[in-house]
């Protein structure tokens, strides 16, 4: 402990009935005095030594030591599976996501998805503790189904697990079967279950699991000699609602019949009506059982899915189609098959946004060309942001995806190939953020497009960033936007641009130094 004899106890708040946000509070004199007070309580470092090992951690020498950790994750651009699992069952209509493991995971994905929806978000747990972690969840799971369904008249329960049930080795199956035996629920109530240990995977991979054991629970016996003439649509672990509706109404268009499987928009943003609802769920039962007989699957995130759609094709028969609707591009793909595959002419009104958009990109092309832009998130994401960044004339340098595969990262190579901008652009599979930290400092970028976590990358290298992506903490209302389609090309594009002209401004702010280019028209 560092000594001090002139460092005296904070004293008392000169006004403590005066009520002030946390970014004015923690300013005041009695708290400055208290963090330091505390600093020299707990003997920290010397503050020149800090700043010395903060500016070479910024050097090429730290880089290579960064990149050689094996045993170490700092920051990961993911998040576990029971995340991406409860998110894709809230989408269907009267569901409960039931978590079997403790008290503490579930409130963590609960609280996870509020904290970026600005919704409350309804979930159980079989609550394990000690006992349970020795003896299995058993017990936990009868009882827990038992004040589930007689408390919350869910239509389904939607079962996952965590780290503690899945390192014990609970037999979700018997344990489901055990409970209807034993009353808790009827036994022909709907329970799928998943396997989403936390250890292996990431939040996409819970995504694909809840999903897959949604359809097979519930399609079960349902095939038919004909089909329904419906098409279904899979977004994925897609955080943007605004999405969802986006494509409803280019559906509507079209004139389209289809089903969405997993349809979180009610869930994530529903109206303030003054009563309560518990399920927002848009998906309903029957239209997801008959979802074995449709016409067809689109799927818009390749690397989501893979074990759902490997299902469809094969247990169902049935064809599946991936499109990555975001972009021009990407767009104009998707529409063109749409309209083959149903027979169905493209709406002029899509074809008047497609023009639009193509103005806005033509208006500020300038202000985008050839800036090197890092960005990082799920494999899907990443390449729907890459596409369109080709297509503005950025140059995707850093790519950064914690959760990456071999499949992907040749996709995306080939997509960086295939376009003069991405030459300098690399993919880097497994890495996190404070490896991507090092790559902003030792080979700077004009721009970081990311989720909130960007924004201590933000604050140490002072690249501007754009928040695209999941969880958007900080910001408010961005999942009410679209990314999809032309209507999403432009809010991206908007978001972009206006970002670096935001960025200019900041830069040119100095008088009779640099604001000779603060200009009023950019």
């Amino acid at each position: 402990m560092t000594q001090n004899d002139e460092i005296q106890a904070p004293k008392p708040l000169a006004v403590p009935g005066r009520i002030q946000d946390h970014v004015e509070l923690f300013q005041e004199p009695e708290y400055q005095d208290l963090f330091e007070y505390k600093r020299q309580f707990e003997g920290a470092h010397d503050p020149d030594e800090v700043a010395r090992i903060a500016e070479w951690t910024k050097s090429w020498d730290y880089r290579e030591k960064n990149f050689a950790r094996e045993a170490l994750t700092v920051n990961p651009a993911k998040a576990c599976q029971p995340l991406g699992s409860l998110f894709c069952a809230s989408g269907f209509e009267g569901t409960l996501p039931y978590s079997h493991g403790s008290q503490g995971c579930v409130a963590y994905f609960r609280t996870h998805l509020t904290r970026n929806y600005k919704e409350p978000f309804q979930a159980v747990s079989s609550s394990m503790t000690e006992d349970a972690a020795v003896f299995g969840g058993l017990k936990n799971m009868i009882e827990g189904f038992a004040n589930a369904y007689a408390l919350y008249k869910p239509k389904m329960i939607a079962l996952c697990t965590t780290c503690m049930a899945e390192v014990i080795g609970d037999d979700l199956q018997s344990f489901i079967q055990t409970s209807k035996n034993e009353g808790s629920i009827p036994q022909d109530f709907p329970v799928p279950y998943a396997h989403t240990p936390s250890f292996v995977g990431s939040h996409i991979t819970g995504y694909d699991n809840m999903l897959k054991g949604i359809l097979t629970c519930l399609t079960e016996g349902k095939k038919k000699d004909t089909t329904n003439g419906k098409y279904l649509f899979n977004l994925g672990f897609d955080p943007y609602i605004g999405n969802l509706r986006e494509l409803k109404r280019i559906l509507g268009l079209f004139g389209v019949d289809y089903t969405i499987l997993s349809d979180n928009t009610e869930t994530f943003d529903s109206p303030n009506t003054g009563e309560f609802k518990m399920y927002h769920g848009l998906t309903k039962l029957e239209d997801a059982a008959d979802s074995i007989n449709a016409e067809g699957s689109f799927f818009f995130q390749k690397y989501t899915t893979p074990k759902t759609q490997d299902y469809i094709t094969k247990e169902w028969g049935q064809s599946t189609y991936n499109f990555r609707p975001f972009g021009i591009r990407g767009t104009d793909e998707f529409l063109m098959k749409l309209s083959a595959v149903t027979g169905k002419p493209i709406p002029e009104e899509l074809e008047a946004e497609r023009g639009r958009a193509m103005d806005a990109i033509n208006d500020s092309q300038a202000w985008i060309h050839g800036k090197r832009i890092a960005l990082y998130g799920d494999p899907d994401h990443v390449l729907n942001l890459t596409q369109f960044l080709l297509e503005l004339g950025a140059e995707p340098v850093h790519i950064v995806v914690t959760n990456s595969n071999a499949d992907f990262e040749a996709e995306a190579k080939a997509l960086l190939e295939s376009s003069p901008y991405g030459k300098d652009g690399q993919v880097w599979g497994g890495k996190d953020l404070w490896h991507l930290r090092s790559l902003m400092f030792t080979e700077p970028v004009d721009l970081l497009i990311g989720n909130s976590y960007g924004k201590y990358l933000w604050r140490d290298t002072h690249t501007p960033i754009v928040r695209i992506g999941y969880p958007i903490f900080d910001r408010h209302h961005m999942h009410r936007y679209a990314t999809l389609g032309y209507q999403g090309a432009f809010n991206m594009h908007n978001w972009i641009v206006n970002t670096i002209l935001d960025e200019l401004d900041r830069n040119t702010i100095i008088p009779a130094k640099t604001d000779i280019s603060f200009d009023l028209i950019r």
